[in-house]
């Protein structure tokens, strides 16, 4: 395989690693249907350091309603101006964009949203499978008599980048002063130990029950998937939430 970069001067160490670039574009030529778990895992461990470019338009909005970079692979001896999604990650989480590869084609080949682009930040990977967050499924509130420890986030949870734009997002969804809390539950316990992000939102807040499930679903693609995290009556916490 010959891929050809252009490198306008003083630019070389915004390249990325020619060895990912050919293993994802090798990656792409295996059917959606063959794409199992050892593809996934490849694709994930290459995709942030390869050379991709951008599409045009550059950015575009998905049908989620939010901003993607758009950025595609490269094809053999094409000439092309290297974009690295690892390079331009500030870029990226400060302007509240997620990305998207391919996205010109019928089916795009991956898409990252904003949440996914803060752990590969936070933690060097899109995605964390463990971690110390509760199982969404087992909390979504917090009990009338459950013993917690109230703190905030700190900055390797929750950092600048992410506050503001949370922040933002939940004043344009109607919530004046937005505020954030960590709890963590069954501290005592280190097998059963979790936390939880909370949030000053409650359904009473918004014209419809439907209209707060919405805000939290949205809410979720600013965050790493493995966040569990819930709004409750600020009131309900003394000394609990800060402004975020």
């Amino acid at each position: 395989m010959s891929i050809r970069e252009n490198r306008p001067n003083g630019q070389d160490s915004l390249l990325g690693d020619l060895e990912k670039t050919i293993i994802v574009n090798q990656l792409m030529e295996v059917p959606f249907a063959e794409r199992n778990e050892a593809w996934r895992d490849r694709f994930l461990g290459n995709i942030a350091g390869a050379n991709l470019k951008l599409g045009d338009p550059e950015v575009i909005l998905s049908n989620d309603g939010f901003p993607y970079v758009q950025l595609q692979t490269v094809k053999n001896d094409e000439s092309f101006q290297a974009y690295v999604i690892e390079h331009q990650l500030e870029v990226l989480l400060e302007q509240g964009f997620g990305v998207v590869v391919n996205a010109h084609l019928e089916q795009p080949d991956w898409v990252f949203s904003y949440g996914d682009l803060v752990n590969l930040k936070q933690c060097g990977s899109f995605y964390t499978d463990k971690s110390f967050f509760s199982n969404p499924k087992e909390y979504n509130s917090i009990g009338q008599d459950e013993d917690i420890l109230v703190g905030q986030p700190s900055e390797d949870i929750f950092p600048s980048y992410l506050r503001k734009h949370v922040r933002d997002f939940l004043q344009y969804a109607g919530v004046k002063h937005p505020k954030v809390m960590l709890i963590a539950r069954n501290y005592t316990d280190e097998e059963r130990a979790s936390q939880d992000i909370v949030f000053n939102v409650m359904p009473k807040q918004f014209a419809s029950e439907k209209d707060f499930t919405n805000l939290m679903n949205t809410l979720q693609w600013f965050l790493p998937k493995h966040y569990s995290f819930f709004g409750v009556d600020e009131m309900a916490i003394e000394n609990g939430f800060e402004p975020l």
